[in-house]
């Protein structure tokens, strides 16, 4: 197997899209994806990005993968990380070293760039995922537990 991890480019907005709904649905919740392709272009692709994505792809140069990411800040180390907010690979190519090699290639740029840390979020359910990201070495942050302030509630606290 070739596994090519390359910065996603404009072009890749459709496959990326693509990706992000195959995730929702494999995460039960295809009908919350509201991201359109321009939504996407300009987070990625405008003057200011706050966000990135890695794509894998296969020997033949085809899409298999992506990692979306963005920075986050630890007031305790000072320094800026990486927050991975979604990971796919297509059920054909899994197992075959393309998640493995989107985290590496995350962690190669939070280490050249001097960033203390790279987070993510993972399913209670989601067990194959689970014990991939452990053989890893990561570590579930059991003492945390995630809010969200979103829709109505984000509106009602606004005001």
């Amino acid at each position: 197997m070739s596994t090519k991890v390359r910065a996603a480019t404009p072009a890749d907005v459709p496959v990326i899209l693509g990706f992000i709904r195959d995730l929702a649905e494999y995460e039960k919740e295809l009908d919350k994806v509201e991201a359109t392709e321009e939504d996407l272009r300009a987070a990625l692709f405008g003057a200011e990005p706050k966000v990135f994505a890695h794509l894998a792809q296969d020997a033949s140069g085809t899409p298999v993968g992506f990692a979306l990411w963005f920075l986050n800040f630890s007031t305790w180390t000072g320094k800026h990380g990486i927050y991975l907010e979604d990971l796919y690979v297509a059920p054909e190519a899994r197992g075959g070293g393309y998640g493995r090699a989107l985290l590496a290639e995350l962690a190669r740029v939070a280490v050249a760039r001097g960033y203390a840390r790279y987070e993510w979020a993972c399913l209670d359910w989601n067990t194959p995922s689970i014990r991939f990201y452990e053989s890893l070495g990561a570590k579930a942050m059991s003492e945390w537990t995630g809010y969200r302030l979103a829709g109505e509630a984000l509106h009602a606290v606004a005001r």
